[in-house]
């Protein structure tokens, strides 16, 4: 099946991550055009992927990075699609958590896409059909312990999304959010190792944590064509977890 991403601009944040190496290689599979964002720019990772593909480094805790890293790739490569994958994990119970852990964990979930999709919005109209994805969580939906800021951020990236995509579904743009449980990348396996993370698998009702892939081809398929009366949802990716 078509998705209709051939030649497209797709802008992928945390794209040295497991999830983003992931988004990279799906979309790069449809032929789309990669504008791929991190603290260092994957260069190596875009040249892997083969020609026409870009790497940008910024830093998503500053507002003028992102304005300026958004419009260089808007400039030079039009943007049709924007995945707001980057995110930063600090747990700790809620009373030991510093203010500036919280403060840097809401700038980077939950700041930073308001700030990169606004950014993007003069060239998302131009696309004719622009989307924009946002990588949530379960956290956002459910009480995890220690996961206070985590939780909070990506309550609110949910939330924001369904604002955005009331707000600019005239223009045809449309605007979704991907709620994961536990996937299955090197920084998260670390943390999940063990009897902890066997607890937690066991809980999942299909038993397993989720695959990098998995979460990559959900993403190409809200941004294809295929999804265009898809907007302002939240799909949840947890393997049952969150029914129960």
């Amino acid at each position: 099946m078509s998705h209709d991403l051939n030649g497209r601009c797709v802008v992928i944040t945390g794209a040295a991550g497991g999830i983003g190496t992931a988004m990279a290689e799906a979309f790069a599979s449809t032929g789309a055009r990669l504008a791929l964002v991190d603290l260092r720019a994957p260069e190596v990772l875009a040249a892997r992927l083969g020609p026409g593909h870009g790497a940008w480094a910024c830093d998503l805790a500053q507002p003028a990075e992102i304005a300026r890293t958004t419009a260089e790739i808007g400039d030079q490569m039009g943007i049709d699609v924007l995945i707001n994958n980057a995110g930063l994990g600090i747990v700790a119970p809620a009373e030991e958590m510093s203010v500036d852990d919280w403060d840097r964990t809401q700038a980077i979930n939950l700041r930073a896409p308001w700030l990169m999709a606004c950014a993007a919005l003069p060239y998302l109209k131009a696309s004719g059909r622009g989307r924009v994805v946002n990588i949530a969580s379960q956290a956002g939906l459910i009480a995890i312990a220690e996961h206070a800021a985590y939780g909070a951020s990506k309550a609110g990236l949910i939330g924001l999304t369904k604002v955005l995509a009331l707000e600019w579904a005239r223009f045809g743009i449309t605007v979704n959010a991907i709620s994961p449980t536990v996937v299955e990348t090197p920084m998260a396996l670390v943390g999940w190792s063990g009897e902890k993370g066997e607890r937690a698998k066991a809980a999942i009702p299909v038993g397993r944590f989720a695959k990098p892939a998995e979460i990559a081809h959900a993403a190409v398929y809200l941004a294809s064509v295929h999804a265009g009366i898809v907007t302002g949802e939240n799909l949840v990716m947890d393997g049952g977890f969150t029914i129960q």
